[in-house]
């Protein structure tokens, strides 16, 4: 991360809060305590920014200058809420088509499918506030831009915003290795949601029990899994063949 790309200072921070600054996140001294610590913590309250509590050493990693125990990164990308993407694109005549990522933090990958969301007329990225992939300047140049053309939903509850996509009429199918079902067998020609994990640990059971159905692209080789960038395109690309 360039130095460009921080704001350090416990004052310099706030006044970035207070400005609307879109934040990949915030690291923050572990053990600060102080009545500026405490002006930094109520102007994050109510803020949907993952907040990092870290050692010294850490920080002084990233920088030399006078961090005074905060460094916050910030992103050229403008979060959404999917609460305000699914209605917009009923009133618009749109069949939504929504790509959720759990889990997914290697950017390259996230910006990766970025890209393919992009090229394919994907509506909107879902991901999760804590435990996603950072919007940094390498998941941007990896996107090669589409993160700054898409919508970027960063939710504080994956389960939930799933769950508000199924009682707004989207199917949510999950891609699996646990699944019996051949990911050419659904039915992606109406409102959607397809729901990525992570290739190490997959998505996460709570989230699985939601959807609708789950598929699986099927392997002829002795690797368990394909690259989640890979395994979203071919699905992706599955659904823009149907429509």
């Amino acid at each position: 991360m360039k130095e460009k790309d921080m704001i350090f200072g416990i004052r310099a921070v706030i006044e970035a809060i207070k400005a609307d600054k879109e934040f990949d996140k915030i690291f923050i001294r572990r053990d600060m305590s102080n009545e500026l610590s405490r002006e930094l913590y109520a102007a994050l309250a109510g803020k949907q920014v993952p907040v990092v509590k870290v050692p010294t050493e850490k920080l002084n990693r990233l920088t030399m200058k006078n961090h005074q125990g905060v460094i916050a990164f910030i992103t050229p990308v403008v979060y959404q809420r999917i609460e305000d993407i699914i209605p917009t694109l009923y009133e618009q005549g749109k069949t939504p088509f929504i790509v959720v990522l759990d889990s997914v933090t290697d950017v390259r990958n996230f910006g990766a499918i970025a890209r393919t969301c992009e090229c394919a007329g994907v509506d909107a990225i879902v991901i999760p506030v804590r435990g996603g992939a950072a919007s940094n300047a390498d998941a941007i140049k990896t996107s090669a831009g589409a993160l700054l053309k898409i919508p970027v939903c960063r939710e504080p509850n994956l389960t939930e915003a799933l769950k508000f996509m199924r009682s707004s009429g989207l199917s949510v199918i999950a891609a699996t290795e646990k699944a019996a079902q051949n990911y050419t067998e659904a039915n992606y020609n109406v409102p959607l949601a397809i729901v990525m994990g992570a290739e190490d640990i997959g998505i996460a059971p709570e989230n699985l029990r939601i959807c609708d159905e789950m598929v699986c692209v099927p392997i002829k080789g002795t690797i368990a899994s394909l690259n989640v960038s890979v395994a979203a395109g071919i699905l992706i690309y599955e659904a823009l063949k149907q429509r």
